[in-house]
Order: structure tokens, then sequence, then C-alpha cells
């Protein structure tokens, strides 16, 4: 069976990986431990997808001398981690095992725990790679005997490298002549997010796809397009790119700047993630705008509801709609700091009884030696106000809230500062 043309094309040198240049390029850490250690460390390879995290593990164990196992956390059991250990007595590997476990994520915290003693005395080195970030799934024990690098998604320029030696080889083994046009080319590069292996899968699909023309394959832009659609979109429902998306939303609407917050909106909504754009347009509208504008809150909810209502692609009209108008409000997060403080207060125990004048009295007991509740009602006082205390002894000086220094909250503050009399 023929391997895929990601697996065929593995590069044989350092400088012929593309991307991840801020770890490999001359000078850079990882490529100073690969070329100049005579034993390699533990480490763990971050990052997403098609970028070359297996491809630098595999370079890596060709240079040394250490028996290669690889093991996938998605298949592995513990028995295979026995079954591996249990080879360290072998001939092979005498001089010691190198494990390159693949997506260590999935490895519970037995299976991880396994590898522990072996990875203290170096009889197995660990070269893991995982799409999640280590920090959140990878057992304590086993980081704090790994070097973490994280890999980055490869850009556009990198990537054209590897298709053009992609199609280069296809033409070769397959003794075929392939014309791949400049435009086709440049797509397939940029269509793939900065996934090698979807570039490269994407330019084997465009060779079967593509009949020959006088002995000539012409890779066409068309054909890039209709095997490539959709394949720029990294997204995982479950994973950091999640994360990653909705937290861009919200701080480019909190930054005020709608270019980016339309863009980080349309990619949640091209993944597929309706919900979770309506649920940070509501909470960035109450969080970072609140006060300053307060009617932005139920002009959002309505572009929420139309949107649910409509779905999609409509949905995201509304959706755009209430993404500017979020971006070009005033901003406050007042009301958020207030909260939190408060939060913080009965967090650390300072709850104390509720003031008599709040509490819901109907009577006193018999036990009671002041008797009355003492509440005065603000209706009854001029401007509607009366100063009494309502916060717990325990807190009564407590300022939870500031005002914003936008219009709106100054507006109220010097409202109230004149019938306070401050």
């Amino acid at each position: 069976m023929k391997k895929p043309l990601a697996d065929r094309i593995r590069p044989q040198s350092l400088d012929e990986i593309v991307g991840q240049k801020h770890l490999l390029a001359v000078g850079k850490p990882l490529r100073n431990i690969i070329e100049n250690a005579e034993d390699v460390p533990n480490m763990i390879f971050y990052g997403p997808s098609g970028v070359g995290k297996s491809t630098v593990a595999s370079y890596i164990a060709k240079r040394t001398n250490k028996l290669l196992k690889k093991l996938n956390g998605t298949t592995a059991s513990t028995a295979d981690i026995k079954q591996l250990v249990s080879e360290l007595d072998t001939f092979g590997g005498m001089n010691g095992i190198l494990l390159y476990l693949d997506e260590i994520q999935y490895f519970n915290k037995k299976q991880q725990q396994t590898l522990l003693e072996y990875l203290e005395n170096g009889s197995i080195t660990l070269i893991a790679s995982t799409t999640e970030n280590p920090y959140f799934y990878v057992y304590n024990a086993i980081l704090s005997r790994c070097t973490v690098f994280e890999f980055k998604t490869v850009d556009s320029a990198e990537v054209e490298k590897a298709v053009r030696r992609g199609f280069e080889l296809i033409a070769d083994d397959e003794q075929i002549k392939i014309n791949a046009h400049d435009d086709a080319v440049k797509y397939i590069s940029t269509a793939c997010g900065g996934d090698v292996r979807k570039a490269l899968n994407a330019v084997e699909l465009c060779t079967i796809a593509t009949m020959p023309t006088d002995g000539v394959r012409n890779i066409t832009l068309e054909t890039a397009m209709q095997l490539t659609q959709r394949s720029a979109m990294r997204y995982d429902k479950d994973g950091d790119q999640h994360y990653d998306a909705m937290s861009a939303l919200q701080k480019s609407m909190r930054g005020s700047d709608p270019n980016a917050a339309v863009y980080y909106l349309a990619r949640l909504l091209e993944g597929g993630d309706l919900p979770s754009a309506c649920r940070r347009l509501l909470v960035c509208a109450c969080e970072d705008v609140g006060l300053a504008y307060p009617q932005i809150i139920p002009i959002v909810k309505s572009c929420v509801d139309i949107a649910l209502q409509v779905g999609m692609p409509e949905a995201r009209i509304p959706l755009a709609d209430a993404v500017i108008m979020v971006c070009n409000a005033p901003k406050s997060n007042s009301a958020y700091n207030a909260i939190n403080a408060a939060t913080t207060d009965i967090n650390k125990g300072l709850v104390g009884d509720i003031p008599r004048q709040l509490q819901n009295m109907h009577y006193d007991g018999e036990d009671n030696q002041n008797k009355g509740q003492f509440y005065l009602y603000p209706h009854d006082y001029p401007n509607h106000y009366v100063k009494q205390q309502y916060l717990p002894n325990v807190v009564k000086d407590r300022e939870y809230y500031k005002y914003g220094d936008n219009k709106n909250e100054q507006a109220f503050k010097a409202y109230w500062d004149k019938i306070k009399g401050k």
C-alpha cells in the first residue's frame, strides 16, 4: 500500500522542515538541542495538527542510537506500555528506548504514571506531542520532567514550499508530468490554514482528480478550490481553537476594533458555533460596555434572539449588527469590578448579619428588648433618598462600586453627589 504523500515527503534535514523557524532556525533552542546534545531530553511538542511535530520527532529519532517506539494515546493501553518496558532488557533496547507518544492528552493519569520510573532513570526518553495545552492535560509529574516546545501554524509562504515539493515528488514517483498553476498552488497553500498535512492531502487529491491533457496534468485554481474548500477553518469545539476564537472575539469587542471583531465572529459562525458567538456578545455587552451605555444590553439581547430564531446563514446579519454596536459603544467595567470586589469579600468570610432595618421583620419576639425594624422608607423623604446603613457592620465602609469616567456614569455621579450633599 502506498504511503500518504505527507509521509513520503518527510524532510531529511532540519533545513527542509517548513515553518517553526522560532525553534529550528540556526541558533534557536530546539535546533541546538538536536544538533549538539549527545542525548536528547524528554520533550513535549504542543501545537495544532499538521505543523511538523511528528516530522521533527522522527528526525530526532534517526539521530539517536536508541530503539524507536511509537504509541498513539488514542489507542495505546497500559499493556502496550508494559510491552514497551519489557524490551528494555533486549539487545535492541540496551541503549534505551526513544518513545514517540502522539496525542498524549488521551493517556489517563495511571498510564502516564506508568512511564514515570523509566523517565526518571533515563531508560526511556519521551517525545510526546499534543494538540491541547499540556499544562491542562498532562500529569504534573510527567510535565516536570519534560521541556515543552510550542509549534505554531505554518505561514502560507512556507506551506507553498511543501506544496511545490509535493507536486514534484508525485511527478517523479509516478513518472507523470504535472503543471501546477501558480494560482492553484497559492490557493492550496493559503486555504490549508497553516496545516501542511492538509495541504499535501490536497496536492494528492488535485493530482488524482485531474485527467491528463496531451500527457500533462494541469492543476487549475478551480480544481484546487473544489478540493480544498473550507480547509482553512481550524476549529474544534472541544479544543484550544474553540476557546481562542471566543476569547479573540470578546477581546476585539472590548478593544473597540470592529474589523477584528467581525472577523472572529465569522470564524465562530463558519465553525458552526452560533451559541458561543451569542454568549460572548451578551457577556461583552454587560461586562465591557455596561453602565457606559446600558441601553445596549436589551439591544444586543434582541439581536441574539433574532439570530437564534432565523438561524444560519441569516443569523450572521443581526449578530454583525450587535458586534459592531458593541465595538463602537463607550466602555465601562465598573459594574463588573463592583460585583467581583463584593464576591471577593464574601469568599473571605466577610458575611455579617444583615442590618435589622433591612431584615424581613413582621414582628419582634418577646425576648427582643429593642422592638421595631427602624427601616426608613426612602420615598417618604425629599428626592426619594435618606441616609441609612445598608451593608453589614463587618463591611459597612466598603466601596465596591466606583463610577466610571464615561458620560453616562458621570451624570449619575453628579446627580447623586448633589442629592447626598457631597
